[in-house]
């Protein structure tokens, strides 16, 4: 029998496709090499603190909304399936997320086959083989599992942050170098502060901080402790530069070639007792065969994907969770659950539409200016899945009324939804150049809160609604910012909306 769904992958995306699936009756099976569900945060990070927040108390009991300041729930009918119920830390013990996913597959009797190790993926006469078992479309939500190693000569003379100790005790009174600027080589330099002699972080590119440029996929501020003891002499510093080589010393240590991108000294002879490689992680494609083999980008560290979240060249192999990212690299985020969560139910709503003769789900407002801005409005202060997903997920509403949550914006761009004649777009957004200046940088001026006439130049979140007529953009409106978020204050909010909604359906006609 070929199974409509094999899903690839047990971690929190393909859970939460199977939890969808399974909702709807579909025909999917669930394959996981583990014992158990979420077998990377059984290892990861590895010194076992989620950056993930986990925000218990917001001040309102609005489920949508509180889920903005939870980022790792997955979304389900059963409200005892917060991650609130498993944690009140607002950093959490990854443990406590593995045990969350466990109890999450089995309360919804998820179809999971575990200790099932894809090893091969053909596609042979229109269909998907994996061993005994076929299928008409797979999903791949193995996420990031492979550590990616950079071209560094005598690369394989350093550690690695997957199988590196974790005990701080290990390295005491060491020279360390850890390769990498991301979050994980900042948690492991801030493990080791208390004990290395001293510790060097280097990479060719700038740290770039989260809360500047607000991808949280950057360095996090529960991570930057080390640039406190760099910047106040503490003997660690942060390098900005290549390593060219790494050489075994007769001694046992190890030499590196570093070159600086910031000065012209000539290469620097730098030397350490143990380097660390903590450069992230890339894509596994080594379970496909010549016939299914996805096409890969971005340094071959991501699958490429079209709008739909389907390989560019193989029909009917998609991704879900954080292989997504690879639609919106380092700029939003699909790459962690708080996102990409929503990109799996859009998943599932695009497999419905493409596969099952299922249309978007959708409600019907007056098609009149002002119940249109209302119903916009309404929604922009309450979702979760817009402000999570700023810039990518968005609302339309069209010409008749009809209103439909949480489209990706490039696919509907792309037609995905038909001929969209006319269709008003909401999305949250930063401003064009929100991630080069400080926010806490007093002397950099930024326009007032509630300012209607100057809403277009806002630089924080806030909402923007354009009008599409088929793949073309033709009008588009801002709201104001507000501190609280809070966008509905009637003169500054809901009457400027409705009378731009108002003018673009009086030229349509």
């Amino acid at each position: 029998m070929t199974l409509d769904y094999l899903i690839i992958g047990a971690g929190p995306a393909g859970l939460q496709l199977a939890a969808l699936l399974e909702r709807d009756g579909r025909d999917y099976l669930v394959l996981e090499a583990g014992p158990a569900p979420g077998t990377f945060f059984a290892t990861y990070p590895r010194h076992r603190t989620l950056i993930s927040i986990n925000k218990v108390w917001t001040g309102s009991e609005d489920p949508e909304f509180n889920l903005r300041a939870d980022w790792n729930s997955l979304l389900s009918d059963d409200p005892s399936l917060l991650f609130k119920h498993y944690s009140r830390r607002y950093f959490p013990p990854a443990d406590d997320f593995v045990r969350y996913l466990a109890d999450f597959a089995g309360r919804l009797a998820l179809k999971v086959r575990y200790d099932t190790r894809v090893s091969r993926i053909a596609f042979h006469d229109g269909v998907f083989v994996a061993g005994d078992l076929t299928a008409r479309r797979v999903v791949v939500a193995t996420g990031v599992s492979r550590l990616y190693v950079p071209p560094i000569p005598g690369a394989e003379l350093a550690e690695r942050y997957d199988t590196v100790s974790v005990n701080p005790d290990d390295f005491t009174n060491q020279r360390v170098l850890i390769i990498g600027k991301g979050n994980s080589a900042f948690e492991t330099a801030d493990a080791l502060v208390g004990t290395a002699a001293v510790i060097h972080v280097a990479g060719p590119h700038s740290v770039k901080l989260a809360w500047q440029t607000h991808y949280v996929g950057h360095l996090r501020a529960v991570n930057n402790n080390f640039l406190d003891t760099y910047q106040l002499k503490s003997q660690n510093a942060v390098l900005d530069g290549t390593v060219e080589r790494i050489e075994r010393r007769a001694d046992g240590g190890l030499s590196i070639d570093f070159r600086y991108a910031r000065t012209v000294e000539k290469l620097r002879r730098l030397e350490y007792d143990r380097i660390i490689l903590a450069t992230g992680f890339r894509f596994d494609a080594s379970i496909f065969d010549d016939s299914a083999r996805p096409a890969l980008v971005i340094d071959d560290r991501f699958p490429a994907q079209t709008s739909a979240f389907e390989s560019v060249n193989v029909p009917g192999l998609y991704f879900a969770g954080t292989l997504t990212q690879q639609r919106d690299f380092k700029k939003a985020t699909n790459g962690f659950i708080h996102g990409f969560r929503y990109g799996v139910r859009a998943l599932h709503r695009i497999l419905g539409v493409r596969h099952h003769d299922t249309p978007w789900p959708s409600t019907v407002v007056d098609a009149a200016p002002d119940a249109i801005a209302d119903a916009i409005i309404a929604r922009v202060n309450r979702t979760s899945a817009l402000w999570q997903q700023f810039g990518v997920l968005a609302d339309v509403v069209l010409a008749d009324g009809t209103y439909l949550e949480e489209v990706p914006v490039a696919f509907l761009r792309d037609g995905g939804l038909g001929d969209v004649p006319l269709a008003f777009v909401t999305t949250l957004e930063y401003g064009p150049d929100h991630d080069t200046v400080d926010p806490f940088d007093i002397t950099v001026p930024r326009i007032a809160e509630n300012d209607a006439a100057a809403a277009h130049d806002a630089s924080y979140l806030h909402p923007v609604v354009r009008v599409y007529r088929g793949a073309a953009v033709v009008a588009e409106h801002h709201l104001a910012e507000n501190l609280e978020n809070d966008w509905d204050l009637p003169e500054v909010h809901q009457q400027p909306l409705s009378s731009f909604i108002k003018e673009v359906l009086a030229d349509a006609g």
